[in-house]
């Protein structure tokens, strides 16, 4: 094997690594993430809330509709933490 065609083979295989990489990131947030309120400290809040249109807008801690994107099967180990804007 000369050096260009190992060369080659090492840039398909990383290329390859770095394909099956970014299929696994490709999940959406819907997959592996579920929303989390009730546990937000002020302006920390991942998106928007009933009164705000954006992340970072919530206006005190423990807003209830207010929320964090987290792994699933979490936020209702969290003390607050519920799957449901009250």
């Amino acid at each position: 094997m000369n050096k260009n065609t190992l060369m080659k083979s090492v840039s398909l295989a990383f290329l390859a690594l770095i394909t099956q990489q970014g299929a696994l990131a490709a999940t959406t947030p819907e997959e592996s993430q579920e929303k989390c309120y009730g546990i937000v400290k002020a302006g920390m809040n991942d998106c928007s809330t009933a009164k705000s249109s954006c992340a970072g807008s919530s206006t005190k801690d423990n807003q209830k509709d207010a929320f964090l994107l987290l792994p699933k099967g979490l936020c209702t180990k969290i003390v607050g933490g519920t799957l449901e804007a009250k």
